[in-house]
């Protein structure tokens, strides 16, 4: 195939001073017109020492708190690998830009923006799923693995943790290995029509899948479709906070009904502190401010009764004017080496708190809910029994 001799794949480990001397030799030898690398913008203006500043505030607001935390792990999953085989992440990827460079070709960056990769991949993955995958990144964070060399040249730190992510969800390793391999394939073949010869360095994992795209090109998706990031107007969590509202309220009516205004006091009360009281120890346990374990503890009745709202915003957002981050305080929480350390780091700490407030409302909420059914006598069960059924009728 004429595409296959123009386009000369390398196959490289993100961690591996061999892949570095490798990239170095072929693109020496070959002097291609154009340089293909597995980044995107984003992680080229990393590697190239431009740093985009985090909007942390725009993070809680969105409710991406844990996608963040997530990219973070990884992040410092595969710095961890490097800094025991000597070689930062990305440099073979950094010495292929700087050699086409210094040969006059042209950097084409073939891959996916990692923004969309990871979106697509956490709106894949379930409530439980996402806590058994940070379970794995914080525990290969923090413990002493026996990493060989070897093993990395046969696939990139991404591609090594595909094989645990299957166990999890089956469409895992699609987004994060099969839809990229599709998406630098596609580059790979519309950029062959321009130029000569071009030397595409990809991680070791990939090679195998952009060869197999590139032989039946009629087999890539839709670019569309792999840049889809699926914007729901109706998720099964804010289905499950409208229940929670309903239910709630279903049962605050009753007791003012029937049982009167003092009860309903007492029934207010015990909501306020049933909810209030988790989220501010959880906030509290997240090292916040005293200002924003308060300030878990004042809104997390409200939080509860709307779908729309989430009492880490609150938490979080005081956080943020309690102690205000610095860029540094974002670049240093790569280079944690505990969690001791990555705790005291004020950036860290703000999503950390606003994560750890919101999971002290949702345990106040459930707990909440069963306590006033049980003890004003309400059927819960017939309550979202009902509530289902307008639903689907709806």
């Amino acid at each position: 195939m004429e595409d296959e001799r123009k386009i000369i794949l390398v196959g490289t480990a993100h961690v591996s001073k061999r892949s570095v001397e490798e990239v170095e030799r072929i693109i020496e030898n070959e002097r291609p017109s154009a340089v293909a690398v597995e980044l995107d913008l984003r992680r080229y203006m990393v590697l190239k020492g431009n740093r985009a500043e985090v909007n942390i505030v725009d993070i809680i607001r969105k409710g991406n708190i844990f996608l963040f935390l997530f990219q973070l792990f990884l992040s410092r999953f595969q710095k961890k690998i490097g800094e025991e085989t000597g070689v930062k992440p990305g440099e073979e990827m950094l010495r292929a830009v700087e050699k086409a460079e210094e040969i006059g070709a042209d950097v084409l960056l073939i891959d996916r923006d990692l923004s969309i990769t990871m979106k697509r991949l956490w709106d894949e993955l379930g409530f439980f799923d996402k806590l058994r995958l940070f379970y794995y990144f914080v525990k290969g964070m923090f413990e002493a693995d026996d990493i060989e060399v070897d093993d990395l040249l046969e696939k990139d730190v991404l591609d090594m943790m595909v094989d645990e992510f299957r166990k999890i969800s089956p469409k895992t390793a699609k987004i994060l290995v099969d839809e990229r391999d599709a998406f630098m394939a596609r580059n790979l073949l519309q950029a062959s029509s321009k130029y000569d010869r071009i030397v595409a360095v990809v991680g070791a994992g990939h090679k195998e899948g952009i060869e197999r795209f590139m032989r039946e090109p009629e087999s890539i998706p839709d670019i569309a479709q792999l840049l889809e990031v699926k914007k729901r107007k109706i998720s099964v969590a804010r289905i499950l906070g409208f229940l929670i509202t309903m239910t709630v309220l279903f049962i605050f009516g009753s007791v003012l009904l029937y049982l009167g205004t003092s009860e309903f006091i007492s029934a207010f009360t015990a909501w306020f502190l049933i909810n209030g009281i988790p989220s501010a120890v959880f906030a509290a346990l997240a090292g916040g401010h005293f200002l924003s374990v308060l300030t878990a503890f004042f809104v997390a009745w409200l939080t509860s009764l709307s779908p729309l709202l989430a009492a880490g915003w609150f938490s979080g957002i005081v956080e943020f004017m309690m102690r205000k981050p610095t860029q540094g305080d974002f670049e240093d929480m790569l280079n944690a080496e505990s969690f001791r350390e990555l705790f005291k780091n004020r950036a860290f700490r703000i999503l950390f708190v606003a994560g750890m407030t919101n999971v002290g409302s949702a345990i106040g909420t459930f707990y909440g809910i069963w306590y006033l059914s049980t003890k004003y006598g309400v059927d819960i069960k017939e309550i979202v029994f009902q509530a289902v059924q307008n639903l689907i009728r709806l």
